[in-house]
C-alpha cells in the first residue's frame, strides 16, 4: 500500500515535514495538506474520509454500490483539493480544482440519493444520469493524470477509445459496436466500470489498512523496526545494508510500501551505506529492491493481495500463504548479496558498542506488536480482512489513547492492572462485537481531553487519521481508472482474443507463454503502478495461464511478482529512479544492480509454475512418493542453492574474486537446478556440489596467506 510518510519520531510527531521534493514526482503530490483555510478544509476532509470509511468498515449498514460511489466521490474531492493547495499557482486555477472536487463529490452523492431509482432505471439512465455518469468518467481520468502520471491515463484512454471505434476495426479486433449511454452505464453506474472489484477492495480492505498503518507509524512502529534491524543485523558483514533489507521487511508486515517508501526510508538508509564503503548504484539498488519486496511480505503484503483474493474469491490467508516461501526467498537473496558485496569489497560491520540493543527495542516498544499480532490471528482465524483490518487499528488507538492515561497512574502494579482492564475490555469485541470497542475508545477520548498529554495524543490521531487518507489516494485512484480497462475487456470481449493468442503458444511451449506474460508486465510496468499492472494483466493471462494447467493462485502470483519487478527493471525502473537522488547516481545504473538483487523475484514464480508446492499448491510427483512435507522441503532447498549460485554469479565473488568462466558455471548451476526437466536436477546438484568444493579449495591459498 503506498503511503506518503517517512516513519515516526520517537516522540510520536510525523517525519512527513521532512521528506525531500523528491517525493513530488513519486505520489504527485507534495507532503502536507496546504495553507491557511484551504489546508485546514482540506485536512478535514481527509478526516471525514477516514471516518466514514472506519464506520462502513465496522458497520457495514449502507449499501455497497452507494459506498463505492462515496469512495470515489471522497477521492476526487480530496484529490482535487489537495491539487489546488499544493499544486495549483493562481487563485482561478486554485478555484477550478476545487471546483472539479466538489463536483466529483456530487457524483457520489448523486448514486446515494437516487441509488433506488437507479437500480429500478438500470439500462435506461435520464439526461441527468448521462450528464453525471459523463462527468464522473472525465473527472477519474483527470485525477489519474494528475495524481498517477500521463502513462495510466493514456492507457486507459485507449481501451475507452476502443470502445467507440472498435467496430470500424479489423478481425479479431472488431467488435458491434456500442451507444454512448451503454458506454456510461457501464463505466459510471454499473459493478464493471469504475466501481468494480478494483473500487470496492479499495473501499472495503485497502483503505483501513492504509489508515492502520499511519497509525502504527505515529505510534513508534518505525523506530522499533529501526531500532531492531540495527542491533540484530548491524554488526553482520556489510551491516548497513542488512540492516536496510530487514527495516523493509519488517515494515512489509505492516504495510506493502513500494516507490514512496524508497523515498521516505532511503534518506537514512542509503547515505549510512555509502559511508560505510558501498557503491553509490549498489546502497540505491538495495533500498529500491528491499522496499518493493514489502508488497509481497506477509502478513498484509501491498494492495493487490486483497484484489487478487476478491477476484479469486479465495480467503485472504490463502494469498499470505502462496506469499511466505517466496517472500522468504527473496529478502534472502537480498541479504546473502549484500553479503557477498561487502566481501568482495572488504567491507565489515557495524560496530556492536555503536547498536542498540534489539530486545531493548522490544521491551520498549512491545505494546506496539500487539495490534499486528491481533491482525494475523484474526487473519488465519477465518476472519474477513475488513474485519481483521478495522479491529487492528481499533486495538492501536486503544493503545495510543491508553498511553497518557497510563503514564499518569503512579505505582507499577496500578498501570499494569489497568492495561489489564483496558486490554480485557478491548479483547471483549470478540464475545460482544464492535459496539463494545467503540465504548471504550470514546471513553478513552473523553478521559483525553482532560489533560494536556492526553490532548496531544488525539492530535496525534486526528493526524493519522488525515495522513491515512491522503496515502490512500494514489491507490484508490489507480483502482477507480483501471475500472475502465476492466470494463472495456469485459464488455467487449476482447480479452478472450489475447487468452487464445497465450493458450495456441502455450500448447507447444509453456515456457514460451510465461516469458510472453512477463514481459507483458514489465513493458506495462513502465508506466503504470503495481495495482492496475496486476489488475490489466491478470484479466488478460490468468485465464490463459489457467487452461494451460498453471493453478489459479500460482498464475495470479506470477503476475503479481512481475509487476513488481518492473519497477525496478530498466529502462523505467521507478523504484531505482526514486533511489538515484539520494543514492546520488544515474537510475539506470541503480536498476540494473537492483535487477541483479532481485533475482529471486524474477526465478521463483517461475520454478512455482513448475513446481507449485514453492507457494504451498498443489503437490507433484515428489509428494506422491515421500510426502508434501517433503516435496516443499526440498523445493525451497533447491532454490535456496540456486540462489547461492545466481548470488554469486550476479556478484562475481564467494570467498573470494570470480573469474568470467566461474561465474558462467555457477550460473549454470543455478538454471539446471530450477529447469524442472528430467535430470536437471541431478546435474544441476553435482555442478553446484563440484564447483563449490573447488571454489573453497582455490580459495585456500588466499585465506592462509591472510
Amino acid at each position: 500500500m503506498s503511503e506518503a510518510t517517512s516513519g515516526t519520531a520517537t516522540d510520536g510527531r510525523s517525519a512527513t515535514s521532512h521528506l525531500p521534493t523528491t517525493e513530488v514526482p513519486v505520489e504527485g503530490l507534495p507532503p502536507g495538506f496546504g495553507e491557511g483555510v484551504a489546508g485546514k478544509a482540506a485536512f478535514l476532509i481527509a478526516i471525514a474520509f477516514s471516518i466514514f470509511q472506519i464506520y462502513i468498515a465496522a458497520y457495514g449498514s449502507i449499501p455497497s454500490q452507494v459506498v463505492r460511489a462515496m469512495h470515489v466521490g471522497f477521492l476526487l474531492l480530496l484529490g482535487f483539493a489537495l491539487i489546488a493547495n499544493l499544486r495549483a499557482k493562481s487563485l482561478p486555477a486554485k478555484a477550478v480544482f476545487w471546483g472539479l472536487g466538489v463536483l466529483g463529490f456530487g457524483t457520489g452523492l448523486y448514486n446515494w440519493v437516487f441509488y433506488t431509482d437507479l437500480i429500478r432505471r438500470s439500462g435506461f439512465l435520464t439526461t441527468p444520469d448521462l450528464i453525471v455518469g459523463t462527468v464522473l468518467v472525465v473527472l477519474v481520468f483527470e485525477a489519474a493524470r494528475r495524481l498517477m502520471g500521463l502513462p495510466l491515463a493514456v492507457i486507459a484512454f485507449i481501451f475507452l477509445a476502443y470502445c467507440f471505434v472498435g467496430n470500424y476495426l479489423p478481425a479479431p479486433f472488431i467488435h458491434r459496436g456500442y451507444d454512448f449511454a451503454q458506454l456510461v452505464d457501464t463505466f459510471a453506474f454499473g459493478t464493471e466500470g469504475i466501481y468494480g472489484t478494483p473500487i470496492y477492495v479499495s473501499a472495503a480492505y485497502i483503505f483501513i489498512f492504509v489508515v492502520f498503518a499511519a497509525f502504527l507509524e505515529r505510534a513508534g512502529m518505525i523506530a522499533l523496526f529501526n531500532d531492531f534491524a540495527l542491533g540484530l543485523v548491524g554488526s553482520w558483514r556489510g551491516g548497513p545494508a542488512q540492516v536496510c533489507v530487514l527495516s523493509s521487511a519488517l515494515m512489509g508486515t505492516i504495510s506493502g510500501s513500494g516507490v514512496a517508501n524508497v523515498v521516505a526510508s532511503g534518506q537514512f538508509t542509503i547515505p549510512l551505506m555509502k559511508r560505510f564503503g558501498f557503491r553509490s548504484a549498489f546502497a540505491g539498488a538495495v533500498e529500491a529492491t528491499s522496499s518493493m519486496g514489502g508488497q509481497i511480505m506477509p502478513p498484509v503484503m501491498g494492495a493487490v493481495a486483497f484484489i487478487m483474493a476478491e477476484t479469486l474469491n479465495i480467503p485472504y490467508a490463502e494469498v499470505v500463504k502462496a506469499a511466505i516461501i517466496p517472500a522468504l526467498l527473496y529478502f534472502g537473496a537480498c541479504f546473502w548479496q549484500v553479503h557477498l558485496e561487502a566481501g568482495k569489497a572488504g567491507l565489515h560491520g557495524m560496530a556492536k558498542a555503536d547498536l542498540p540493543n534489539p530486545w531493548d527495542a522490544v521491551r520498549k516498544h512491545w505494546p506496539l506488536v500487539l495490534p499486528l499480532a491481533a491482525l494475523i490471528y484474526l487473519l488465519f482465524a477465518g476472519y474477513t480482512p475488513i474485519f481483521a483490518g478495522t479491529m487492528g487499528l481499533a486495538l492501536t488507538i486503544v493503545l495510543i489513547l491508553g498511553t497518557p492515561l497510563a503514564a499518569l497512574i503512579g505505582p507499577l502494579a496500578f498501570r499494569i492492572v489497568f492495561w489489564l482492564a483496558l486490554g480485557l475490555a478491548a479483547a471483549s469485541f470478540t464475545k460482544f462485537g464492535v459496539n463494545i470497542l467503540a465504548l471504550v475508545i470514546v471513553a478513552l477520548i473523553a478521559a483525553c481531553f482532560t489533560f494536556k498529554g492526553g490532548r496531544e495524543t488525539l492530535r496525534i490521531c486526528i493526524d493519522s487519521l488525515a495522513e491515512g487518507a491522503k496515502n490512500a489516494l494514489p491507490v484508490g485512484i489507480a483502482c477507480a481508472i483501471v475500472g475502465i480497462v476492466i470494463g472495456t475487456l469485459t464488455l467487449t470481449g476482447i480479452a478472450s482474443t489475447f487468452i487464445g493468442w497465450i493458450i495456441s503458444i502455450g500448447e507447444n511451449n509453456l515456457f514460451l507463454s510465461l516469458v510472453l506474460t512477463m514481459l507483458t508486465c514489465l513493458v506495462l510496468g513502465m508506466g503504470i503502478p503495481t495495482i492496475p499492472n496486476y489488475i490489466i494483466t491478470s484479466s488478460l493471462a490468468g485465464p490463459a495461464l489457467l487452461e494451460l494447467g498453471v493453478p489459479l493462485v500460482v498464475s495470479h502470483m506470477f503476475v503479481f511478482y512481475f509487476g513488481i519487478m518492473a519497477d525496478l527493471t530498466p529502462p523505467v525502473a521507478l523504484a531505482a529512479f526514486a533511489a538515484a537522488p539520494m543514492a546520488k547516481e544515474s537510475g539506470l545504473k541503480i536498476g540494473i544492480q537492483a535487477t541483479k538483487l532481485a533475482i529471486a523475484g524474477f526465478v521463483v514464480p517461475f520454478m512455482a509454475v513448475y513446481t507449485p508446492a514453492l507457494m504451498l499448491q498443489d503437490a507433484g510427483p515428489i509428494a506422491a512418493q515421500f510426502g508434501y512435507p517433503v516435496e516443499v522441503a526440498y523445493i525451497v532447498v533447491k532454490a535456496c542453492m540456486g540462489i547461492v549460485l545466481w548470488g554469486a554469479a550476479a556478484v562475481g565473488f564467494l570467498v573470494r574474486r570470480m573469474a568470467l568462466w566461474e561465474r558462467l558455471v555457477a550460473f549454470a548451476a543455478g538454471v539446471l537446478l530450477v529447469a524442472a526437466l528430467p535430470l536437471t536436477d541431478e546435474a544441476g546438484w553435482a555442478l553446484a556440489v563440484i564447483w563449490i568444493g573447488w571454489h573453497y579449495w582455490r580459495a585456500r591459498p588466499v585465506a592462509g596467506t591472510a
